[in-house]
């Protein structure tokens, strides 16, 4: 029987449309994978896919995770609290996760931000140049509202997308500032 060994990794993906990012550690493997065992890789996309998969995420919430080994470590923001324990348990059952940290943030129940969160929806993906984003299965641009702030985050194809969405989310009323997380994915790894 062939023994595979496999080096620790750590692995960081933000919910959007991406494939997930993955860093490996060069250090030597510590112990022998079985055949039957997930790479980081295979357990990352499991992991990505149950997050996307959830009922009622949306465009207004952000769930990001980090894998360390078979540790994730949940974070973001989301309007239910439902949502949030609803993400920790589609985790905890993937087979190979063995310890989940749910450091996710239940933003604050407020019309206010309800109000804002629709408005700025509507300036983002009705823009005549952004709106194809919205007509995407899983809308890539994420909008949080916190006591007026406004933070996008996901991902554009260009730096040009990203300056337009943060400049639409500005001039929305009542919106206090915008902070602009989105990412530029290149072209080769929109296709992949």
């Amino acid at each position: 029987m062939t023994k595979f060994w496999l080096a620790p990794a750590i692995l960081v993906v933000t919910l959007s449309t991406t494939v997930p990012a993955i860093e490996t550690q060069t250090t030597p493997a510590s112990k022998p994978a079985s055949a039957e065992e997930k790479s980081p890789t295979s357990l990352a996309r499991e992991i990505h896919h149950q997050l996307l998969v959830l009922p009622y995420y949306s465009v207004f919430d952000n769930i990001d995770f980090t894998l360390r080994g078979r540790t994730v470590t949940l974070t973001g923001q989301v309007v239910r609290p439902m949502l949030k324990a609803n993400a920790e348990a589609a985790v905890r059952s993937i087979e190979g996760v063995t310890v989940v940290s749910n450091q996710i943030e239940i933003l604050p129940a407020s019309p206010d931000d309800d109000d804002l969160r629709r408005a700025v929806y509507r300036a983002v993906y009705e823009d005549p140049a952004l709106a194809r984003y919205g007509a995407l299965a899983i809308p890539p641009i994420h909008i949080i509202v916190k006591n007026g702030i406004v933070t996008l985050e996901g991902s554009v194809e260009s730096v040009s997308d990203k300056s337009l969405a943060a400049a639409r989310a500005g001039k929305v009323a009542n919106v206090h500032s915008v902070k602009n997380n989105l990412v530029v994915q290149s072209k080769t790894s929109a296709g992949e």
